[in-house]
């Protein structure tokens, strides 16, 4: 079946009962790319950032409510915001830029009310705790820092992998932080997934599996399991479930937990489920509050919807006219962002759909076609130049801009 807005569409997918509904609530229009996209814990807010700017939405009106410039930052060239995070109790918004600084803004007055510097090359991923005391960075410096929100110390913990040294594509694209707060997890460029002790620092895990650099991972709320996404054009489950249970079993009673480097066994978490569909790079991945579903952005300019335990894709959705190079979900489930390359951002409803009566034998080849022309429509897209073809995503690993 088939969902046509004015400027966008969703198809979804006739061999799986349909669950769900999409549909545009606002669109956000910008100066610039829009590089990251971020729901606020009570879904009232969605944040966004660009170049040299971050912006904080009402998500019922769509108004713009809040803009944050840092008026000291250089004023030559660009530099683009790569990662916004709401604090967990909504006062603050973390974000991470080009210029390699963490700057912690307080909402209600606009100004910055912490700097943490340390990242030697630009910071592309945060995540806090879940109490907020702790903000999680990731940058194509090789190194995952963890900074104490309520240090007066401006040095971070710093996390890193001792065999990766030598590798040539080691920048972190990504980072997470389980609810427990017990686990960190990062995204590389050498398309390995790595995860730390949050508390020791200890490297506990490498999962591979993807065929080329990781570029998005996300927890799942009950933390025994996380989705990764690759420039392989695919989205892997891993089960961490064992290694959770040895963390927590460890820390129940005061112990530390033993990392690679003092024997543990690399490879006891393993990929169980292979997400595959987009035609292009994998560039951000989100999970539902409640685990059941996965949601992908692409270079192929489609976001998808699936299935967390089958990896079956529900819908697919075309409202783009560049990369979706950021997506998130709110905590409540019931809206979905975009950030993209065509200069806008866009909220989406997904909710419940009541149950279609439909005879789904008939209706089949009908459905089926449907699919065909949606895939020919993004290919034909896909044949012209994006709308704002002036815009490179730089690559930690590169100091060349490469088109997405």
């Amino acid at each position: 079946m088939k969902k046509d807005g004015s400027d966008w569409f969703a198809i979804f997918n006739p061999k799986v009962k349909r669950v769900l509904d999409v549909s545009l609530m606002h669109t956000l229009t910008h100066e610039s790319v829009v590089c990251c996209v971020h729901f606020s814990a009570d879904g009232k807010y969605l944040a966004t950032g660009c170049n040299r700017i971050a912006q904080i939405y009402d998500t019922k009106t769509g108004a713009k409510v809040v803009v944050l410039i840092d008026k000291s930052a250089s004023k030559t060239g660009d530099i683009y915001f790569r990662s916004v995070r709401f604090s967990p109790d909504g006062k603050y918004l973390a974000t991470g830029a080009e210029d390699k600084k963490i700057k912690i803004w307080d909402i209600r007055t606009g100004m910055i009310r912490r700097v943490f510097d340390g990242h030697q090359q630009e910071v592309y991923s945060l995540a806090f705790s879940l109490d907020g005391r702790f903000i999680v960075s990731g940058s194509g410096s090789k190194t995952v820092r963890i900074w104490d929100m309520e240090s007066s110390s401006p040095e971070a913990k710093v996390f890193s992998d001792s065999d990766s040294d030598s590798a040539c594509d080691t920048g972190v694209t990504s980072v997470a932080i389980s609810a427990s707060g017990h686990l960190v997890v990062a995204g590389f460029l050498d398309a390995v997934v790595r995860i730390w002790d949050a508390q020791t620092g200890a490297l506990l895990e490498r999962l591979r599996g993807h065929r080329d650099s990781v570029y998005s991972v996300a927890i799942m709320p009950d933390g025994k399991g996380l989705v990764s996404g690759s420039l392989d054009k695919t989205l892997k489950y891993w089960d961490v479930s064992g290694l959770v249970a040895q963390v927590k079993a460890k820390k129940d009673v005061g112990g530390t937990v033993v990392g690679l480097a003092e024997g543990k066994k690399e490879g006891e978490s393993h990929c169980t489920t292979n997400f595959t569909g987009h035609k292009n790079y994998v560039l951000s991945v989100a999970v539902s509050h409640d685990g059941q579903w996965v949601v992908s952005g692409s270079k192929d300019r489609s976001v998808q919807f699936w299935d967390s335990r089958t990896a079956i894709m529900q819908w697919v959705l075309l409202a783009h006219q560049n990369s979706i190079l950021s997506v998130d979900l709110s905590p409540a489930g019931n809206m979905l962002a975009t950030g993209s390359g065509d200069q806008q951002a866009r909220i989406f409803t997904a909710a419940t759909h009541p149950p279609v009566n439909m005879n789904l034998n008939r209706l089949q080849e009908q459905n089926m076609r449907r699919m065909e022309n949606a895939k020919g429509a993004q290919a034909a897209a896909n044949e012209h130049p994006p709308a704002k073809a002036g815009w490179r995503l730089r690559l930690p690993s590169q100091n060349a801009r490469v088109r997405v």
